[in-house]
């Protein structure tokens, strides 16, 4: 769990980086979840599009996708929303 300020710091450094991944009409599949998985352990923090078409809410997208990766849910305002989770093996952010 990470603290409000933790959570600050991120938001600030998620400001800069574009959206590297978006969900479409096909939803959050496997492939996408791992997709998902693989960005987070090399980059630690990413930012994800949910486009119209998915049709989906993108709050609760973004809470079931940290809580299938084990990850942290930083910020989810409009279409985008922001992840963390600490690399295992990369570890690039100190917070």
């Amino acid at each position: 769990m990470i603290t409000s300020k933790q959570r600050a710091k991120l938001r600030g450094m998620a400001n800069g980086i574009p959206a590297i991944l978006q969900i479409g009409k096909g939803g959050i599949c496997d492939n996408f979840l791992k997709q998902v998985d693989d960005a987070l352990e090399a980059r630690e923090l990413v930012k994800i599009t949910v486009l119209e078409t998915a049709m989906l809410n993108t709050k609760a997208t973004c809470g079931y996708v940290a809580e299938k990766l084990g990850a942290e849910p930083v910020q989810a305002i409009g279409s985008r929303f922001v992840l963390y989770r600490e690399s295992r093996d990369n570890k690039q952010i100190e917070i």
